[in-house]
């Protein structure tokens, strides 16, 4: 029983963080969106986040911690089920037993897993080497120019699409199972599952399209 309830228990803290990140990535989806949009208000939101004590000083570990934790615990987990299967059947069918995007949860998550670190290359890292060592004057207008000249690499810019395919896959499966994990299930069960899909499908497209729309908008006309 002990063993159950730490299964479950972990379960529970994975749908937890997870929900916390979709949080996140819905608040990141909004504030990128306005690079394509409205510029100003982009370098205006960016320099807020980039420079309020709050957000650097609480919320943004909190973010790192909660990402940390969630693919910990998804590879615990995995390890953990894959021990746990006794019986191994003799056929495999698919999709009968359960979808593709379930079945390779840890494959999506891991390229998830790396693109994060290709945008904390990118984006975090530079961030803190501008501020921090390199001490340079806060400039709160050099956001998006900076957003911009990333998405000027066609291979970079395919790194990043390829990266919002397998998001798309990742929540797909994670975003709805999260609410089940944390006992979920009443008469807008069912609402919520479509609202989760269209999430799954929407954000990384919208992701795409920024990313898209600032490469192409970079090529000689």
């Amino acid at each position: 029983m002990g063993l159950l309830s730490s299964s479950i228990a972990r379960k529970f803290a994975m749908a937890l963080s997870g929900l916390f990140l979709v949080l996140f990535l819905a608040q990141h989806f909004t504030i990128n969106l306005t690079s394509v949009i409205a510029p100003d208000t982009f370098n205006t939101w960016s320099h807020f986040m980039g420079t309020n004590g709050l957000v650097q000083g609480v919320l943004q570990p909190v973010l790192i911690f909660g990402v940390v934790f969630h693919f910990i615990m998804g590879f615990v987990l995995e390890i953990q089920n894959r021990n746990a299967r006794a019986i191994k059947y003799a056929s495999y069918k698919g999709n009968t037993n359960s979808s593709w995007a379930s079945r390779n949860m840890i494959i999506s998550g891991l390229v998830v897993l790396g693109f994060l670190g290709l945008h904390f290359y990118d984006f975090w890292i530079p961030e803190i080497v501008h501020k921090y060592i390199e001490s340079h004057p806060e400039d709160p207008t050099r956001y998006y120019a900076e957003t911009v000249h990333k998405f000027e690499s066609p291979l970079r810019t395919g790194l990043y699409v390829l990266a919002f395919i397998l998001l798309a896959v990742h929540l797909w499966h994670g975003f709805a199972s999260s609410f089940q994990s944390v006992g979920f299930n009443n008469k807008y069960s069912k609402g919520l599952q479509v609202f989760t899909k269209a999430f799954a499908i929407l954000i990384p497209l919208g992701f795409i399209f920024i990313a898209l729309y600032h490469h192409f908008n970079q090529l000689p006309h």
